[in-house]
């Protein structure tokens, strides 16, 4: 049995996210859609304050495509070594910097499908940058969304890209974008990974992991 909101309770949920956060939006610091790119590559398995701290020095001296291409893996390595897996990161961000120049005359490109051939870009930093660069509507299903998503009732899905499929059939295409914003905004402030914020949490009413809680304790008494 799937364990999912209506689409009506779920408009009454993203209407409730919207009083909570109205300022939700993007945490990563950016000035443009290749700083964007970069960063979020970073961001994998990294918090964005991270993130931030080490674009702040990075994006004074490295803001294209070319300035990359002047550093060896080994070099730029050392410069993002505190996003974590910076061996990894940095072969990949000197390949999509290389693409970039090769294929899309150094620009970032638009849609899904040619983001997605960059190395180190799957969907969700694709949607990232998608939504957030060029004001395309889209659902990024990072850790947070996924975790949210699937607790409340917005999606029943037991992966991200069934998770996203539920999102975009379940909110309004013009609301996808602030919605990721809004749901990670929760995960990160009250629907925390391993103790949650259940008291302070608006959503009590709808939310079914918070209800799978209060009959456990039930049958606990019985």
């Amino acid at each position: 049995m799937k364990k999912m909101l209506t689409k009506e309770e779920i408009k009454e949920v993203i209407d409730i996210l919207l009083e909570l956060y109205p300022d939700a939006k993007a945490e990563l610091n950016f000035t443009s859609d290749f700083e964007l790119l970069i960063a979020t590559i970073l961001s994998a398995q990294c918090t964005d304050v991270q993130v931030n701290k080490t674009t702040e020095k990075l994006f004074k001296d490295y803001n294209r495509p070319e300035d990359y291409l002047q550093l060896t893996e080994e070099e730029l390595g050392q410069k993002i070594r505190s996003c974590g897996f910076y061996k990894t990161k940095s072969r990949n961000i000197l390949a999509t910097c290389n693409l970039l120049i090769e294929k899309f005359d150094g620009q970032v490109p638009d849609t899904l499908e040619e983001l997605t051939t960059l190395p180190g870009v799957g969907r969700k930093t694709a949607n990232v940058v998608l939504s957030n660069a060029f004001s395309k509507p889209a659902i990024a299903v990072d850790t947070h969304v996924f975790r949210v998503s699937n607790r409340i009732g917005l999606a029943d899905s037991k992966n991200v890209l069934d998770t996203e499929k539920d999102l975009m059939k379940n909110i309004d295409k013009e609301m996808w974008s602030k919605a990721h914003h809004l749901i990670i905004f929760h995960g990160r402030r009250i629907c925390k990974a391993r103790r949650p914020l259940c008291e302070k949490c608006p959503l009590t009413d709808y939310c079914f992991y918070f209800k799978g809680r209060i009959n456990n304790r039930k049958n606990l008494k019985d």
